[in-house]
């Protein structure tokens, strides 16, 4: 034990709570700059087993905040590298790798067999499905999100809200790391807070990091924060997968026409044409590539009365 002999001098933690990491599965959704610290941290601590799942490979723009891979391993599954260099950092840590694109089809079995989750995906349709999905599970869900030079991490469902209780609503513009830009240090400070938050849970540490959200402006040098634990969970759309599409759904793919190939069945409507549409019996199911025009989309919808909506991110 003398790997861990500083940490578990740590108080709370000692030889209990070591011994409730080295039994603990990690989900861990995102191999990117989050995940770039997550893992090596969760790793270290003595976490027993992760599973890491991520679809795309490393790329030369990657590098400069994904500090995990190196410029050999351009091309590589970043899943697989991130869980090789798991296990070489401590090899009492099983991890295992999964390339592929977490959707609200293949989540559930996988969040069933964990003890917690980390939304460390850069996607917000996979942030709603995961905390919708984790909060009736009733695990726990620590995600961060960083843009930019600011983000935040907090912790979600289990005994605290979900993260629609925080988030009600979709931004009005889809950022990302691809489109706004960011900076490593930023993604890599809010990636240490979201494996503290991984590691106080598991150990057990007072306060539970359940319930709170962490902020960080790195621009105008802040460190803020709240708690959540009475808000109330709002209504909202859910996500599903093109495989969870059933004969009775109708589909409307919202993306413009010849920009993409359009789902098999799928009307394919600008979303003006949603003021008008003849609103048929049965579910609804919305499609664009990120979820967000989606839910506006399935927001004109709603104020017409139809009740029965869902979205599907078909390209994240």
């Amino acid at each position: 034990m003398s790997r861990y002999v500083r940490q578990m001098q740590v108080p709370g933690v000692g030889a209990s709570g070591q011994a409730r990491l080295s039994t603990a599965h990690v989900l861990v959704i995102g191999a990117g700059g989050l995940g770039c610290t997550v893992i090596p941290a969760l790793a270290a601590a003595g976490v027993g087993r992760l599973t890491i799942i991520d679809p795309d490979q490393v790329a030369l723009s990657n590098l400069h905040r994904q500090t995990l891979y190196s410029a050999a391993d351009l091309g590589e599954p970043k899943a697989g590298i991130a869980a090789v260099r798991a296990r070489a950092l401590n090899p009492d840590c099983q991890a295992t790798a999964l390339t592929l694109r977490l959707d609200p089809a293949n989540a559930p079995a996988l969040i069933a067999g964990a003890d917690l989750v980390v939304d460390a995906a850069d996607s917000f349709a996979v942030t709603y499905t995961l905390s919708d999905l984790c909060l009736a599970a009733g695990k726990p869900m620590i995600s961060a999100s960083v843009i930019g030079l600011a983000g935040y991490a907090g912790g979600f469902c289990a005994a605290a809200p979900g993260y629609r209780a925080v988030f009600p609503e979709l931004p009005a513009q889809a950022a990302s790391c691809a489109s706004a830009g960011v900076l490593g240090p930023a993604v890599a400070a809010l990636g240490a807070v979201q494996a503290q938050m991984v590691l106080s849970v598991l150990i057990g540490l007072e306060p539970n990091p359940l319930g709170r959200l962490v902020t960080l402006d790195m621009g105008r040098w802040r460190f803020g924060g709240f708690e959540f634990h009475g808000a109330a969970e709002a209504d909202g759309f859910g996500f599903v997968a093109a495989s969870q599409i059933g004969g009775d759904d109708t589909v409307i793919d919202l993306r413009p026409a010849g920009s993409v190939q359009a789902l098999p069945a799928a009307q394919v409507l600008a979303p003006g044409d949603l003021a008008d549409w003849p609103i048929p019996a049965g579910r609804v199911i919305l499609c664009c590539s990120t979820g967000l025009r989606a839910w506006r989309g399935a927001q004109v919808l709603a104020a017409r009365g139809a009740s029965a909506l869902a979205l599907l991110a078909d390209g994240q």
